[in-house]
């Protein structure tokens, strides 16, 4: 094949590759911004100039053959040393610019992500930040995600985690519910009352605490406390209304309680004793390994990691 017709083809194999980690068309088409038409379009033509079939279609997904393979395979490290170089060169602008796509957890981002975001933005009008708000953990690789945010104990060995800030249980109950019920003294007092809590599949539900650093030293040992109440939830923003609502006790992160602890809507019950491995106790930035961060990345996280450096500690 001429070498110009080559060349003529480049975005075609660009849109292989986007199409092989995407796995289907029509998110293929989405990633490019293009249409579903143009992404059939671009592969049909590059079929037709190799010679040979590419992908294998289905009628949920693609699959792509073994020359398909082959040629993706080939084209993966030169690719990514193009879009490396091309943010390099970028980054050489004197204010950063490009789209950050962050994927965040929805309590955290509604909570603590967006209400600080405008600052950002105003303090970096060349950048621009794609949130996705959810608790599923998406690929970063596959979805296209530049930066995910994870409430979690252990970061993968795969990728590059930044520690963003430190965050803890709290355990919360409106003034109402406790003038009805009474404020626990102590973490055996919680079987009396309406506990609000995380569904853990089939387990029964149970609460662990350690008394604060001075009894804990002095040898008061750990309790487990088994728990029920009127309702559960995989979201500490419901269990967090639902305490508002003086449904019971919830257990929830310090990030998703903060606002209404500083309101006055909730106070902090059992403060002399800590919960123990109900939630990771940091806040982390994680990105897939690359020998090339962008800078609009890089700024980005720095600004997360001052925004959040105080924690949420406030205690009603």
């Amino acid at each position: 094949m001429k070498a110009e017709k080559v060349e003529a083809l480049w975005a075609h194999l660009h849109w292989l590759t986007v199409l092989a980690q995407q796995g289907s068309y029509t998110a293929a088409a989405q990633r490019l911004g293009v249409s579903k038409a143009a992404m059939s379009q671009h592969i049909a033509e590059l079929e037709r100039a190799a010679g040979v079939s590419l992908v294998q279609r289905t009628t949920r997904s693609v699959r792509l053959t073994e020359a398909g393979q082959r040629l993706v395979d080939g084209l993966r490290d030169p690719f990514e040393r193009i879009a490396q170089s091309f943010s390099s060169v970028r980054d050489l602008a004197e204010l950063p610019a490009g789209r950050v796509r962050v994927t965040a957890p929805v309590a955290f981002a509604r909570q603590q992500l967006v209400p600080r975001i405008a600052d950002f933005l105003r303090a970096h009008p060349g950048i621009r930040v794609e949130l996705d708000m959810s608790d599923r953990l998406s690929s970063l690789a596959t979805e296209g995600f530049d930066l995910a945010i994870r409430h979690t104990a252990a970061p993968p060995d795969t990728h590059v985690a930044w520690t963003l800030c430190a965050t803890r249980p709290v355990l919360v109950a409106s003034r109402a519910y406790l003038r009805r019920r009474g404020t626990p003294a102590t973490p055996q007092d919680l079987a009396q009352h309406d506990c609000l809590h995380y569904p853990r599949g089939q387990d029964t539900p149970a609460w662990h605490f350690q008394p604060a650093d001075a009894r804990r030293k002095a040898g008061v040992p750990r309790t487990t406390i088994a728990v029920a109440g009127p309702f559960s939830a995989n979201n500490s923003e419901a269990l967090r209304d639902a305490a508002i609502a003086g449904l019971g006790i919830a257990l929830v992160p310090d990030f998703s309680a903060q606002v209404a602890l500083q309101s006055g809507k909730l106070v902090e019950v059992l403060d002399g004793w800590e919960s123990v491995g109900a939630f990771s106790p940091h806040i982390y930035a994680i990105r897939p390994y690359a020998s090339h961060v962008p800078r609009a990345v890089t700024v980005f996280v720095g600004w997360l990691r001052g925004a959040l450096a105080e924690g949420f500690g406030a205690r009603g």
